[in-house]
Parts: C-alpha cells; structure tokens; sequence
C-alpha cells in the first residue's frame, strides 16, 4: 500500500468505525505525545503502512483514512514518557490492540518482547525495552456495522419466571454428539438444535455464559501447559473471544443469540470489568498500559509505579476515570443492542461501585447503568465481594440489580451436612432473603440463589470429597477455597459403597430442591444435573479438558436419574406461582393472596422455642395461594425437610379445605419422584432422615 492521507475525522465513535467510504479511528489518550496507526497485511503478519493520527482533541487521538474497509488490520504504537514512578509507560516500540476493536485476529504468542522493560535487568520495571512486540501480539481488525444494529433483544423473561444455567461456551458443546464436530467448543455449537432443545426440556428459561470477551492465557499457565480456561483474563471488551468461533465473522454469535431467543432462551453474559490481563507493574504491554497507563488504571496515590490490586489479578480498572467509564458504558451498549445479550453478571462488581473514598450505591457506574435507556429492562447481577478493603457487598447494590447470593450456597450446604441451630438461618435463606434484601425496596428476585458455580466444586463432588484435590493445577494444592461445607460420608472420592453412593445420591437431590424450591432466583450450575465430577478439583479455572468438558453420554442411570429429577422440580416451579413469588411473603392470615407459615413437626406454628431447639433438624413450609380458576380456593404446598440421621413422623396440617396431600416430591425415591404419583397421605408422614418432601394439598 502506497502512502495514505488522513483526514481529520471525529473523536466519536471510539474505536475504528466503517462509514461505506473509509474508516474513522478514535482512540482515547490523556497523556500521550503521538498516536501512530499501524496497518498490516490481512494475516496481521506484515506491516504495509504507518500513519501518525496527528488530530487530538477531547482528549482523543483521531483520523479518518478514506478507502480503508472491512477486513483492515491494525493496531496502535503510542509514545509518550516512560515514567513508572510517576505512573507513564509509554513505549512506541510495543504494538497495542485497540481498546475497541469488535474483532481480533492472531494468537498470542508469550515473548518477553511483550515487556515494556527489560525482563531480568537489575532496575526490573525502571528500564526500557525496545524490541519490537509486533510479530507475537494480536491484531484489531475493522468490522462493518450490523445491518440491523438496533436493539435486538425483544426477547424478555420476567425474573419472576427467570432460572439460569451457568454455562461455559467450549464445555458445554465439545463432547456433544449431535453438533458437528467443527462447530464443537464454538458459539454456533453451543446454540444447536440438540443443546437448544435440551435446555428447553430441562426447563431453564436463561443461559449465563463464563466471558466471552476478547481474553489471553496466562503466561505462567501456558508454561505449565495450562490455560485460562475460564476467561477471567479480559483484553477486550468488544471483540468475542476468537477461539470460541467457527469462523471468522464475529456475526456468529449474534446468531447463537437469535438461535435461544427464537427458543425462549435469554443469554447473559459474565463479564470482567474489573481487571485486565496486563497484571501488575512486572506484566506485559498489551493495550491499555502502553495507551494511557495511568488513566486506565488505579494506581498507589504515593507511588504511581505500582497498581491497586482489589482484585487479587495485579490491577484494577479505573471506572472513576470518565474516559474508562465511558469504555465499560459503550461495551455494555454494545453487547446488549448490537448483539442482542439480555444480561450482565458483573465480576466482583464492588469495584465497579468504589469510588475513591470507598464502595458508594451512588457510585458514578451505578448511575450511569441506571439512566441508560439503551440498558432498560437488562438484568444486572452483582458478584458483590472482591478482596479490596470493604469488599464484601451482600446486599448493598442498587434497586434493579441482583446478586450472587453466598449466604443461600453456605447455608444451604452447612444444613444438609447436619450442622444444629440452622434452622432459623436456613428459613431466611428458604423466604428469599428478606433481611437481605427487602429493606432497600428490593424483590426477592434479588437474590440469585446457587449451591453451586464454577468456581468450587460441582454438586457432586459437594458430596463426594470434603478436602480440594487442586494438584493438577500445578500449585501444590494451594489454590482454591479451603472452606467448602462439603462431606464425602465415609469415603474421600470414588467409593464402591452402596450405602454411601445411596446417601450421596439423595444429597443431590436434597441440594436441588431446596435450590429451585426456595423464594428467588435459581441458578445451576451446567452438568450438576448429570452428576458432572471435576474429581474433587475445586478451582479448575486452567483444566481445558474432560475435568471441565460436560460428558453428555447417557450410560449412567444416576445421571439419567438426576436429569428427570431437575426437570421435574423446574415443571413444579413453574406450575405453582407461590413457590416464585414476585414479593416477599409475610402475611400468615389467608387475608392476602399468598399466605406463609413455617411449621414444626407436630404442625403447629413455630414459635422462638422452636426457632432456637438447636439440636432440631427438621422444618415444614406451608405455602398457600389462590387457585387463578378458582380465587375462593386455596392451593397449599407444603414442603419438608429433615436434614438428620434419624426419621421425623412429620403431623400433616389441615388448612380449610384441605383433607389428604398428595406427595409431589419424595428424595428417598431414588428417582425423587414417587412411583405412585397419585399417592396421599393424610394425617402424617414419615420424613426419612436426609430428605425433603414436597406434599400438594387436596
């Protein structure tokens, strides 16, 4: 290519934008001294062209190269000071990708060429390296506009209705046997007709995809022959990660989108706004650190060379900086009306709300999320703990968001392994949290309610191992959390004992129903309902392997048997409207719609002599609406619970109108559903140790 002018152009939209005629190119730098535009060939291996962007305004560096097209390769070489201790570190000699490239292309290749300083030199970070980093870094590429770029995602579901499955692109489709094997692992894999129809029948209405955005392995894991695999290591917040593409058009996964919402299917999105994968001042110069260092990132106050770390993964983003702010605002838009996402699951989200004086529900993002028309109606779910100080936020977002619920999962977990005097703890948990959430004006909706996630152990290994087993991630079991409320009941890993394989199948079955029985939002862990082991690893972020991959085989009747179970329970859910209430439910008199009584074994009404019997392991749930055929007549559900060693002869209420029960849910029952379906009781029912009963009255 011979030599190119360019015009000035505008300093909006960021990133590279096609207008049919020529390409704009904005790219945001308070304290740079000159932007240079590298074009390359379209395999990103040569350059063909170099041009300085020499129009700077708002701070923004900009330029317009008309006869550029979709296709083009660049990427960006900023210079500037390289100044640590004051927070700069520029370094022409170091190719950056663009912040807000929708596309990507080239691997990564680990090369201390990457390293704005000389890697092993005796001032570490003070010195400077100028090697060029060009051959072993990725390229932006310039993607056309969509053809229907407004707001994609009509499909709603209502949170009241709302239960996610928590799902990894790659793992979820790998092993699948119906999706062709080119598609495996991809986003065009992951929405087949096969996977499509199998969520349907499972019954989830909304999957939460591990990131998707632009992210890089790890160079310490790609030395121990690992990966990341989860993809909590952004750089990009535009670009869809590469390796989850058949091809080369990132249309791919605005299909997949249109794929799940044709089916009744929401996605939403994990994202990582928190941190990039830059690390701390001994990491690479990738992006963001050589385009403007100390904007984009929070720095000690007292010394600029070294990074806040709220994260535990070497930096944090600097949200209070209106330009990266502005970044995370422009990528949430984007996602959501361009690609039709209907939802966000925000990475230890109290960063995203730390201002400098602290965590603040005013915070300038909350506000921002708040009034963008553009995000009305997306759901928005806080992870609400990170490790900077006051990290922990259970409960302290704004109305409109939901969040990750850690007091349900370690209840829940410390209940069903027998601990005393939960019980009253345990209700809290069971009712929707209320004291969580309801004092802001919240729903019970905010709770999102999990036993289990992909960080820790699956539901079976919850009931398999009670010590992590995290030695093939090469860290010498450190990793991983140390406190999990698990049980192995007699035997750490596999076991050939039927009774302890008995008792660790109705554990699962236990975890589940109080899982999606409870008030709230339910969200499940892929694979729990097909008994997926991950052999006791509690922390398999780097295992891209059959650890993580779902084995979709039917062979095991356990699997079978768990499968039909959750279905099941989401049918039940689904079909009664108390046990997914859109308020709270205090009221006990029949006077409302919804009625609730919490009940002891003899039937009557607990009282705080009961509340606090802390040797008592059992529980009743009397859940009561009105039939919508019928406003005069009550439905009754009532749920048991025994989490003891011995059986409960449970006395059975009698409600107006209520003569026998019939049993919808026995977890004895190895299936979990009873053999007789239209069995009743009537005066009594023995609740067999370790089990929950769920009784529809009649």
């Amino acid at each position: 290519m011979g030599k190119i002018s360019v015009a000035p152009g505008n300093p909006y939209p960021m990133g590279a934008y096609w207008d049919g005629k020529g390409v704009n190119f904005a790219l945001f730098s308070a304290n740079a001294e000159k932007v240079e535009l590298c074009l390359f060939d379209r395999w990103g291996k040569r350059e063909t062209n170099r041009i300085q962007l020499p129009y700077y305004s708002e701070q923004v560096w900009h330029g317009y190269v008309e006869g550029l097209e979709p296709g083009t390769v660049y990427g960006y070489r900023v210079y500037g000071p390289y100044e640590p201790h004051s927070g700069h570190r520029f370094n022409h000699h170091k190719l950056l990708m663009d912040p807000y490239a929708r596309q990507l292309t080239g691997e990564l290749v680990w090369h201390d060429a990457l390293s704005g300083f000389e890697i092993g030199h005796a001032d570490r970070d003070l010195s400077f390296d100028g090697r060029d980093s060009a051959p072993y870094i990725p390229k932006a590429v310039v993607v056309a506009p969509p053809a229907s770029p407004t707001k994609r995602n009509g499909h709603r579901v209502s949170w009241s209705d709302t239960v996610i499955y928590e799902a990894h692109v790659r793992g979820m489709s790998i092993h699948h046997p119906d999706v062709p094997q080119p598609l495996r692992g991809t986003f065009a894999g992951l929405s087949s007709a096969a996977i499509i129809e199998y969520l349907n029948k499972l019954g989830v209405t909304s999957i939460e995809l591990l990131p998707v955005h632009g992210f890089v392995n790890d160079r310490f894991l790609v030395d121990k022959n690992l990966s990341n695999y989860w993809g909590y290591n952004s750089i990009n917040f535009f670009a869809p990660q590469r390796h989850y593409m058949s091809g080369e058009d990132i249309a791919e996964f605005r299909n997949m989108v249109d794929e799940f919402h044709q089916a009744g299917i929401e996605v939403i999105l994990d994202v990582v706004y928190n941190h990039t994968a830059e690390g701390n001042e001994m990491g690479a110069t990738l992006s963001f650190r050589g385009i403007d260092n100390a904007s984009y990132y929070r720095l000690h106050p007292e010394e600029g060379r070294y990074y806040i770390n709220d994260t535990g993964c070497g930096n944090t983003l600097n949200i209070v900086n209106p330009r990266v702010l502005q970044m995370v605002m422009d990528s949430l838009r984007y996602w959501s009306t361009e690609m039709g996402v209907d939802g966000f699951r925000f990475d230890l989200a109290p960063i995203l709300g730390r201002e400098y004086s602290g965590f603040d529900t005013g915070s300038g993002f909350f506000d921002a999320v708040t009034q963008d028309p553009a995000l009305a109606g997306v759901k928005l779910i806080a992870e609400p703990w990170d490790i900077g100080p006051g990290g922990y936020q259970l409960g302290h977002f704004p109305v409109g968001w939901s969040e990750w619920n850690d007091r349900f999962r370690d209840t829940t977990r410390r209940f069903w392994g027998g601990e005393p005097g939960l019980l009253p703890e345990f209700a809290r948990r069971m009712h929707g949290s209320s004291d969580i959430f309801e004092h802001s004006g919240r729903r019970p909706h905010a709770t999102i309610n999990f036993v289990t996630s992909h960080d820790g152990f699956t539901l079976k290994d919850l009931v398999c191992y009670r010590d992590r087993h995290n030695l093939a991630n090469g860290e010498d079991n450190r990793d991983g959390h140390h406190v999990n409320f698990s049980h192995n009941h007699g035997v750490e890993g596999p076991t050939r004992n039927k009774s302890i394989l008995a008792v660790r199948r109705r554990q699962q079955r236990n975890l589940l129903s109080t899982l999606v029985l409870s008030q709230g939002t339910p969200m499940i862990l892929a694979g729990d309902e097909m008994s997926r082991t991950q052999l006791g690893n509690n922390n398999a972020y780097c295992q891209d392997n059959e650890i993580n991959w779902l084995d979709w085989s039917q062979t095991s009747e356990e699997k079978r048997n768990l499968q039909n179970f959750l279905r099941h329970l989401l049918a039940i859910r689904k079909r009664y409207p108390q046990l997914r209430h859109t308020s709270y439910i205090h009221d006990s008199s029949p006077g409302g719609q919804v009625s609730i009584r919490w009940l002891n074994k003899d039937s009557t009404t607990m009282s705080d002599r009961h509340w606090s019997e802390h040797q008592v392991n059992s529980l009743g749930l009397l859940l009561a609406a009105h039939e919508p055929d019928n406003p005069k007549k009550w439905q009754q559900l009532l749920i048991l619970f025994n989490s003891g060693l011995l059986p409960v002869n449970f006395m059975l209420p009698t409600p107006k109108g209520t003569k026998t029960w019939q049993i919808l849910i026995d977890t004895t029952e190895e299936t979990g559903i009873p053999a007789e379906p239209d069995r009743v009781v009537e005066k009594h029912f023995v609740l067999t140790e370790r089990s929950v009963a769920l009784l529809l009255g009649q």
